[in-house]
């Protein structure tokens, strides 16, 4: 039947972004509509494309383990951390909305620190990246210098709370990414912190294929739709639901 073909072509895009807003069933209204778009652009029947979101690292990595989930949408730190295991090759990129295709992380500590990684000596990074201890150290702070090995990098989705230890003296610095560090300056203890290094400009977020799961002619279908996305009346509203400006080519340098 048409029904079962469909089922037997259906490929799920998965959304995973650990720390970020929203839960799997907030988000599923706007992966749909998402899913639809993508799927009309690249000329496939309704119900092929199917787009499903987690906001946590493991429920992503279940998820992808499934045999459907061709493409995936995920931070770059998620990428550098599990491309190997998963085979995700990079397509395109993704400017979120108020972005840029590049942006940088900013490390902050107390105002009172030193500002070489050795002062951070017995200090505890938090960050949305700390799920990607190698990311913070290497990418992210690898031209700055190497931290001591003693310096321990955690996932922590409560930055401010991280920010308002520092600000009080204690031994905590915080990796912020474009977004939060925007609201630093607005911070009433903002005065009795400091950035201590910035990274250079990184792209964010990677649409990645995952292993060999969809034909090549279908992958390029795929593909080309979403660089194409926003084109079209209503698809600008689409981005926005999922929070996205455009996808773009993949930087190659």
């Amino acid at each position: 039947s048409a029904a079962s073909d469909v089922y037997k072509r259906q490929v799920t895009l998965v959304v995973c972004a650990p720390g970020y807003p929203g839960s799997t069933a907030e988000a599923q209204p706007a992966m749909d509509a998402l899913a639809a778009a993508v799927a009309a652009a690249a000329g496939w029947q309704p119900g092929e494309l199917r787009a499903v979101y987690h906001e946590a690292e493991e429920a992503g990595l279940v998820r992808l383990a499934q045999p459907d989930a061709a493409v995936t949408l995920v931070p770059l730190p998620f990428w550098l951390k599990h491309r190997a295991a998963l085979g995700l090759a990079p397509r395109l990129q993704a400017i979120q909305q108020g972005g840029e295709i590049a942006e940088a992380w900013s490390l902050v500590v107390p105002a009172a620190a030193g500002a070489r990684p050795s002062d951070l000596a017995g200090y505890q990074v938090l960050s949305l990246a700390g799920y990607a201890p190698r990311f913070v150290r290497g990418p992210v702070l690898g031209e700055w210098g190497t931290l001591p090995p003693d310096v321990t990098i955690r996932f922590s989705q409560a930055v401010l709370s991280g920010l308002r230890k520092a600000s009080a003296g204690a031994k905590v610095a915080v990796l912020l990414d474009r977004a939060q560090a925007a609201a630093l300056p607005s911070l009433p203890y903002a005065a009795k912190l400091k950035v201590a290094t910035r990274s250079r400009p990184l792209p964010v977020a990677v649409l990645c294929t995952v292993g060999e799961r969809m034909p090549a002619a279908r992958r390029a279908a795929l593909v080309k739709a979403l660089a194409a996305l926003g084109s079209r009346p209503g698809e600008m509203d689409v981005l926005a639901g999922v929070r996205m400006r455009r996808f773009v080519a993949v930087d190659q340098q």
